[in-house]
């Protein structure tokens, strides 16, 4: 009962701290001039990344057994799995089941797309795919200088964050932003207490991040689950779970596309940092498991892209991403 409590409590913590958070990226934004859809892309992205990403390091760095670094492998292949299925599938539920109140200057806009620069939105995951693709790839092969590749995957990163730097404002639009909870008065915050408040719940959000996932691991062999389901099938919904809040939150302010933009970037640190790091200190091979992962991941952003280059992406279809998670439980299950 005590891990059930523990477990409802970490997840309201996440909530309350991502809605600070996203309040202090968005001023944090303003303060260093990124773009708005950059400030997704980007300061949100690696906010809430960078507790997975070390993570990873951790293990693949420091493990000193092959079922140590196993676990950073598993994070760098589950965590792009629920992004791209998961995160995806709330979001489009919350667009289904909002009221669409839109705040002053909050997105959609009258007559707009919700979805806003649907290209740019299908440039990044033919980036993602690209890169996802060569990296499951390099799973299933084995030669001398593989691990070396790895440095390509952070060069493939700095690429993608140099251009969201350039494109940022481009293909953002200005929106009105909420006062910063840590200074409700101020129309103008101090540079100080944006820092402030945007470290702090990262701190929170890592804590109770963490404190989640050991509470699942200690719930599943209650409810009689494997270990293994429960770190192929819940861990990752439990590591991806601030990029989620941060949707939920962005979508019921009426900014949709700040919500996909930190998913899709989200995903981009996924497929490239814990990938590198993995691809260097470990043999990076694939069993059965792991290589579902890699093509059912695959197989959602495909039906995505297929939904965007046809015109067909809504609400409705951006739910359906959620059922590849689905799919993946049921293939994942008989193997194990």
């Amino acid at each position: 009962m005590l891990h059930v409590v523990i477990l409802l409590a970490c997840a309201v913590a996440i909530y309350l701290s991502c809605e600070w958070f996203v309040n202090a990226v968005e001023w944090l934004g303003l303060r260093l001039r990124i773009g708005p859809l950059a400030v997704g892309t980007l300061l949100a992205a690696f906010g809430t990344a960078l507790p997975e990403s070390v993570v990873t390091f951790v293990a693949v760095v420091f493990g000193s057994s092959p079922a140590q670094k196993d676990i950073g492998v598993g994070a760098a292949m589950g965590g792009p799995l629920a992004l791209a299925t998961v995160a995806y599938g709330v979001t489009g539920f919350m667009l289904l089941t909002s009221r669409r109140k839109v705040p002053a200057g909050g997105v959609p806009r009258p007559g707009g797309d919700e979805f806003g620069n649907r290209k740019k939105l299908a440039r990044d995951q033919r980036w993602f795919l690209v890169i996802f693709i060569v990296k499951v790839a390099l799973g299933l092969v084995a030669f001398a200088y593989k691990p070396w590749l790895g440095l390509l995957f952070f060069a493939a990163y700095a690429v993608y964050f140099w251009r969201e730097l350039r494109d940022g404002g481009e293909h953002g639009d200005e929106v009105e932003l909420e006062p910063l909870r840590l200074q409700r008065r101020r129309e103008v915050p101090a540079a100080w207490a944006v820092v402030v408040q945007t470290v702090v719940t990262l701190v929170i959000i890592f804590v109770a991040s963490q404190l989640f996932v050991h509470q699942l691991d200690a719930i599943g062999p209650m409810l009689g689950l494997p270990a293994a389901v429960t770190a192929l099938l819940l861990s990752p919904i439990a590591t991806e779970l601030p990029e989620v809040m941060n949707a939920i939150i962005w979508v019921r302010q009426g900014k949709t596309r700040l919500a996909l933009a930190n998913i899709s970037g989200a995903m981009m640190i996924q497929a490239t940092v814990p990938s590198g790091l993995g691809i260097l200190f470990t043999p990076w091979r694939f069993d059965g498991p792991l290589l579902l992962s890699g093509i059912v991941t695959i197989a959602a952003m495909a039906f995505l892209l297929f939904a965007l280059r046809s015109g067909r992406l809504t609400a409705k279809t951006l739910t359906l991403a959620a059922a590849f998670y689905g799919l993946f439980a049921l293939c994942l299950i008989p193997m194990l």
